[in-house]
């Protein structure tokens, strides 16, 4: 198996930040698609765009 470098960051009162090479699944397993090394996940449950962000979390006063 390759090795693999994946960073995640939680933001304060923000998303994660995800880098790196990664698969991400929904809850039924089906694969979405990941365009991009740097992607942002959603921690609010606002997002509109989920489960990536899309700054909702600034209008909704998110406290993470």
């Amino acid at each position: 198996m390759a090795e693999t470098n994946v960073q995640i960051q939680a933001v304060k009162n923000g998303p994660y930040i995800v880098k790196g090479a990664v698969e991400l699944k929904d809850a039924a397993g089906a694969t979405l698609p990941v365009a991009e090394p740097t992607i942002a996940l959603c921690r609010c449950g606002h997002s509109k765009t989920k489960p990536f962000c899309d700054g909702s979390h600034k209008q909704a006063g998110f406290q993470g």
